[in-house]
């Protein structure tokens, strides 16, 4: 079965996992039945959905209206009814291993013969789950992440005996719901990205055991110093203590007292009022970079992290690049792990990790197999030129980028996705960096025309990556970033291609291009204000110059977002257009510029550019000098000669 054969798709479960699932399937355009024990449950989890949807619609990321999507959700408590037609079936049931093996045996017996058998288990054995069943390869890990409706991952799990063809089915099926999905190709404990989270949650918790740091100075290290999106024991509140607590008992791995003091004492984080900070009576986990002391070990943590993931690679169980993509999706880290243990360099982490093993003798240290490896073959890193991955190190052109995507067409289409789509495709400075890089380094001759966009479907960039920007002095905040004038400045034309929000720092790399399309449901704005800061990389003056000062300040003073439309009216952008049409409208101003004279686009964009600083004398003479350039050139003799044989022109560039 391929996914092309599902269409009809049953869930099992109705909770907050269950019907988020049916929800992701419903919108994709799939029947869906949501099966749960009781009618109450049931009727509860379509309500949610109801609601959910509604939610959506008010900000118009549905593209058809909630009736609709409401239709095809049939609901049933009868699970020999609910699985008599489907494709494909996902079990979202409570994470007991011996309930799960029960319902894959009434699936055994009542589902078709050629239906996929999908668990949506977080953390439990996909091979016992299957063996509750005379078809084993037909059974399925698809792990989504919560909220599904929200979070574009989901891991894809072999079990011992699951098919290729099964597993490839699931993988197009999380693809055709416009989820990111990764393989899993072993049955191991925690499967990527619960592997890798592990040691960031239970290390801080056996360094603060052991009185080598406090919860605040290790979330605020984590946070502030290396840019995690929130703390390990901040994390742990907000799931949970009680879930990595059973979790680890569950493996039969030791556990970091401070935690099971924790559980002991029923303070299992914001679900009870308290936990490693107190959300009642206090101010819950209000920890600052203030709070960073410079003392706390975020090596050791990396390191084990590093570590975990090698044995993953190593063992066969995911790629580094679907283990980055995991962690980032997943858990909302600034980069993939593989990517950030090659830039620390994987020898230093193989030394701490001696060094640790050596002063503890745990079994939380011994470096895995496949990470000794790598150092011991000089794969250390991105300065050695490989490490997970394999890095550019001649120098000459662009390298290899962790927060961007590139590709370079034979036409000389360059094309920029800003990488960060767990972010919002924020800004860093490492992300500014790689864009500055890659217009300094890149063949500008090989370039007609570049575009610009963001990575998912919700934004843009919706603006700069605050956490990122902690270390920063005032000094240095207030130059102008590099990067914004490496667009601007860039000998071909740029385009921006917005989808979602482009706000602050995304609003200032698009003012940057020379051009910008938008889809109608797109939002601009300059939110720096609320902040207490003005916009940044040119924002407040290219502001006052594209649209005036009335508008300008509106923008700027207030803070507040407009829409598509309102900004192409203001002259914010060049188009906004319908979802549907974006595509076709941006490859018609693509081949414009594509198959456009080179040396007259880049002329006409010097002399305007520097023409809108000058006086009118000053930028006239410019213009006219720009003008004489062109006239001995042999696009200028092609272009007319076309014109005269009425044929289209193929400009070379000379």
């Amino acid at each position: 079965m391929t996914d092309a054969d599902v269409r009809r798709v049953t869930v099992l479960g109705a909770g907050n996992m269950g019907h988020g699932i049916a929800e992701v399937v419903a919108i994709a355009g799939y029947d869906v039945v949501m099966r749960d024990v009781e009618s109450d449950l049931v009727s509860e989890g379509y309500e949610s959905i109801e609601w959910s949807l509604e939610k959506l619609a008010e900000k118009d990321r549905l593209d058809e209206s909630v009736e609709e999507v409401l239709s095809r959700i049939d609901t049933a408590v009868e699970l020999e009814s609910a699985v008599a037609d489907a494709d494909l079936v996902i079990e979202a049931a409570p994470e007991r291993m011996d309930l799960k093996k029960e319902i894959f045996g009434e699936l055994d017996e009542h589902a078709p013969d050629d239906a996929i058998l999908a668990s949506n288990t977080s953390s439990l054995s996909i091979t016992e789950i299957a063996s509750a069943t005379s078809r084993p390869e037909s059974v399925v890990g698809m792990h989504f992440f919560n909220p599904p409706v929200k979070m574009a991952l989901v891991e894809v799990i072999y079990g011992t005996e699951t098919s290729d063809e099964t597993a490839e089915a699931a993988y197009e099926f999380v693809e055709s719901l416009g989820k990111t999905p990764i393989y899993v190709r072993k049955d191991v404990s925690g499967f990527v990205v619960n592997t890798v989270l592990g040691p960031y949650i239970a290390e801080p918790a056996w360094m603060v055991s052991g009185g080598e740091a406090t919860v605040r100075e290790a979330d605020a290290a984590m946070v502030h110093r290396r840019g995690y999106p929130m703390g390990p024991f901040e994390l742990s509140d907000l799931t949970g203590i009680d879930v990595g607590y059973h979790v680890r008992e569950e493996a039969g791995r030791p556990i970091p007292p401070v935690m099971a003091e924790k559980v002991e004492s029923d303070e299992l984080g914001r679900k009870t009022g308290a936990g490693y900070y107190d959300y009642e009576s206090g101010e819950g986990a209000n920890y600052g970079a203030s709070d960073d002391s410079g003392e706390f070990d975020t090596l050791r943590v990396e390191a084990r992290m590093a570590n975990e993931a090698a044995r993953l690679v190593g063992d066969g169980v995911a790629t580094p690049e679907a283990v980055d993509t995991g962690v980032r999706l997943g858990l909302g880290f600034p980069e993939g792990i593989c990517r950030r243990a090659d830039d620390i360099g994987l020898d230093a982490i193989l030394e701490k990790l001696e060094t640790l093993h050596g002063e503890t003798d745990e079994e939380r240290f011994p470096p895995d197999d496949h990470l000794v490896e790598l150092v011991e073959s000089g794969r250390t890193g991105r300065e050695a030129g490989e490490g997970f991955y394999e890095y550019d190190s001649d120098g000459d052109g662009p390298g290899d980028y962790r927060l961007l995507n590139y590709d370079l067409s034979e036409e000389g289409l360059l094309e920029v996705e800003l990488d960060r789509p767990e972010r919002m495709n924020a800004l860093s400075t490492d992300l500014l960096g790689e864009i500055d890089d890659l217009l300094s380094s890149v063949d500008a001759e090989a370039v007609r025309c570049v575009t610009f966009e963001g990575a998912g479907d919700r934004a843009f960039s919706a603006g700069a990556d605050i956490g990122g920007f902690a270390d920063r002095s005032p000094t240095d905040a207030m130059d102008v970033t590099p990067a914004f004038e490496t667009v601007e400045e860039f000998p071909r034309p740029t385009l921006a291609k917005i989808e979602g929000y482009c706000l602050g720092g995304g609003l200032e790399l698009a003012l940057a291009c020379d051009l910008r399309v938008a889809t109608e449901d797109s939002e601009f704005g300059s939110p720096e204000i609320n902040l207490g800061l003005i916009p940044g990389g040119g924002g407040t003056q290219k502001l006052l110059r594209m649209l005036g000062e009335t508008r300008a300040k509106e923008l700027v003073f207030r803070g507040n977002r407009i829409g598509a439309e309102r900004a192409e009216e203001w002259g914010l952008i060049n188009r906004a257009v319908p979802a549907e049409e974006f595509d076709e409208v941006v490859r018609e101003f693509v081949d414009d510029l594509l198959h456009g004279p080179p040396l007259a686009l880049e002329v006409a964009k010097k002399v305007m550019n520097e023409g809108a600083d000058a006086s009118l004398d000053a930028a006239l003479a410019m213009e006219s000098q720009g003008f004489g350039l062109l006239f001995s050139t042999d696009d200028l003799r092609e272009g007319t000669a076309a014109f005269r044989e009425k044929r289209d022109p193929e400009f070379t560039g000379e």
